[in-house]
């Protein structure tokens, strides 16, 4: 049975927003990155506070929550979400235990999922997953369905193309791009707060539009300690299918949506470890803007890359990939880490990388394009490569090819790859 509000509830939820708000740490809240543009338009200092919530039900190992978001047509929103632990999953009885956390940030036409939550939970991490747009799913009824979502009573904007892009027009409070990665980031601070959850051991991770705003909070939101967006990225009025969204709007809409929601200017503040993950056809987040993406980070936070030739687009098939838990392993508990690829080098008729540091790997490929056409239609080629110790070398892409990057797989199966070369970014 659902739980019902109570005023000890009420009474409980104060104080944790009281003990946020009186005696937070500095390390409880956001420190801005100078690098942030001054058209940054979120109140950090407040998103670091913990949002009042309520507990809709405990019962199974699956827990589901409200908390309060922003503001939206002047009055105050609710958000759900589904919460999963190793303890709610029952793997672990150590009361005293606590479990890093992962907040999970869904695509265009997502919603709060179940089922990454637990995922995430039985790999030993306390996850959250908040539906975005508003609504939340039916109980058993297929989540992945539009159809089966219900409507918030004080749900915020949709997620539709016009609260996307032509509500830029209206004030910030009716845009879903200013909504969202606000709730992402409250999201954060509610798990931190948690006794269970090490605050101090978080990440994010995004699929599709979730990438997207993966690439935004990751620049915004300090507290973080690892992101990992898939397919979603930045430089979106060009080589993007939203390219046509934002450059049909009036000239002045177009550049304000830019400024302010492209988060190409947020990644140029990411502090955190990040790692990027794409496919070469993928049809939305095209390869030529996610090099940009790439090269936007600054050279001193450690950055990866995964590009996977003809990725399926999908929310499952955007949290299947083993690399994302290696990767948050690895900044977030000391794992092995993931083989990290510098850019090749061409001399002559040779291609040459450098791993940086020692990993074992058991195959290195060279792949690359020659087709100039739409990135959904291109066809790649792939050669096979020679590892020796932390070198890769072998024959370099031939002289008509438009892109290309090396890939390499360990020996537990983790791929990752090089940074881009193109010849068609501008």
């Amino acid at each position: 049975m659902k739980q019902q509000r109570t005023s000890i509830i009420v009474l409980l939820f104060c104080g944790i927003t009281l003990l946020s708000n009186d005696v937070a740490s500095a390390a409880d809240v956001i420190k801005p990155d100078p690098r942030l543009p001054a058209s940054t338009p979120w109140d950090l200092t407040a998103l670091s506070q913990t949002p009042e919530f309520e507990w809709i039900d405990q019962t199974g190992p699956i827990h589901e929550l409200l908390y309060q978001g922003l503001e939206y047509k002047g009055k105050p929103t609710q958000v759900f979400a589904y919460y999963a632990s190793p303890r709610t999953l029952g793997l672990s009885k150590d009361k005293q235990a606590t479990y890093p956390g992962v907040v999970l940030i869904h695509g265009g036409g997502g919603t709060a999922f179940r089922e990454w939550a637990e995922l995430w939970a039985k790999q030993g991490y306390a996850a959250i997953s908040m539906d975005l747009a508003g609504s939340r799913p039916l109980e058993g009824k297929n989540p992945h369905k539009r159809e089966h979502r219900e409507r918030l009573s004080a749900g915020g904007p949709n997620q539709s193309h016009a609260e996307k892009f032509n509500a830029i027009k209206d004030d910030k409070s009716e845009h879903w791009c200013y909504h969202a990665p606000a709730n992402a980031i409250l999201a954060h601070s509610l798990i931190r707060s948690f006794p269970e959850v090490d605050k101090d051991r978080t990440a994010v991770t995004g699929i599709s539009w979730g990438g997207y705003l993966t690439c935004i909070v990751s620049g915004l939101d300090n507290r973080f300690k690892a992101a990992a967006p898939v397919y979603g990225c930045g430089f979106l009025n060009n080589h993007s299918v939203f390219e046509r969204s934002i450059n049909q709007l009036p000239d002045e809409d177009a550049k304000r949506w830019m400024q302010l929601y492209d988060p190409g200017h947020y990644l140029r503040a990411v502090q955190m470890p990040i790692l990027f993950l794409n496919g070469t056809n993928d049809f939305h987040y095209w390869l030529q803007a996610y090099q940009r993406s790439y090269e936007a980070v600054p050279e001193s936070t450690p950055k990866n890359i995964r590009i996977e030739v003809k990725m399926r687009h999908s929310h499952p098939a955007g949290w299947e990939p083993k690399e994302i838990a290696r990767f948050f392993d690895e900044k977030l508990k000391q794992a092995a880490p993931l083989a990290v690829v510098q850019k090749p080098v061409i001399q002559g008729e040779q291609i040459t990388a450098e791993l940086a540091q020692p990993v074992k790997l058991k195959s290195a490929v060279l792949q690359y394009t020659t087709d100039e056409g739409p990135n959904l239609e291109r066809k790649w080629q792939a050669v096979p490569l020679t590892i020796e110790g932390t070198k890769i070398t072998g024959p370099a892409p031939p002289k008509n090819a438009v892109i290309w990057f090396i890939n390499v797989t360990d020996e537990q199966d983790a791929m990752t790859s090089s940074p881009l070369s193109s010849k068609l970014v501008k």
